[in-house]
């Protein structure tokens, strides 16, 4: 059976995640120990706020020292997927820096956040993709901006322009929106991250 282990950092979205990643069958850990992130199996990093504050409990934990050593796969939820990336300009930080790139503010946008149900859709031929294309529920103001175009296989348009809604590469994995709060077609997301192999 799959362990699926959520890291607490103090500002995610846990009980939602656990139930949608239980209903799948896995059995779920939910932890702030160190160690026990290293040991994981599968690790999922949430999150809600902004990045400065989330990247502070992370290394005050030394919670992004155990992310970083792992091998596990790994996926990053909303606030989540955007501290993979190296730096936010949301209060200019530095992030986790597992995926070249950085995070932007959705300017182009007359109305932020970015909030409610969108589409997804495939970008690349990836595993995740196979889940696409989706409906899903955003709530964000800042988008990732990959260095490596290939690293987004989802995009979701807001207001006209394209922004990766899916990251991926070898075991870093990440979704923009909220899988947990996305129905069946967020659990065909997460159902598909538990069978990939990190290749």
């Amino acid at each position: 059976m799959t362990t699926v282990t959520l890291i607490d950092h103090g500002a995610g979205n846990l009980r939602s995640l656990r139930a949608a990643f239980e209903r799948l069958g896995a059995t779920v850990e939910t932890t702030s120990d160190a160690d026990r992130v290293r040991r994981a199996s599968r690790l999922v990093l949430p999150g809600v706020g902004a990045a400065g504050p989330a990247m502070a409990a992370l290394d005050e934990a030394e919670l992004a020292q155990a992310i970083a050593a792992s091998r596990a796969p790994l996926l990053g939820v909303c606030l989540g997927m955007q501290l993979l990336f190296e730096r936010s300009l949301e209060g200019d930080v530095a992030c986790l820096g597992l995926l070249a790139g950085t995070v932007e503010p959705i300017e182009w946008a007359p109305q932020v956040p970015h909030m409610g149900w969108n589409d997804v859709r495939p970008s690349a031929d990836h595993a995740l993709a196979s889940a696409l294309p989706a409906v899903c529920y955003f709530a964000h103001s800042y988008a990732v901006a990959p260095r490596a175009r290939r690293a987004g296989v989802g995009a979701t348009a807001v207001r006209g322009q394209a922004i990766p809604s899916v990251v991926a590469a070898g075991r870093i994995a990440g979704v923009q929106f909220h899988p947990e709060k996305s129905g069946p077609q967020g659990r065909a997301v997460l159902e598909r991250w538990l069978a990939a192999d990190a290749a």
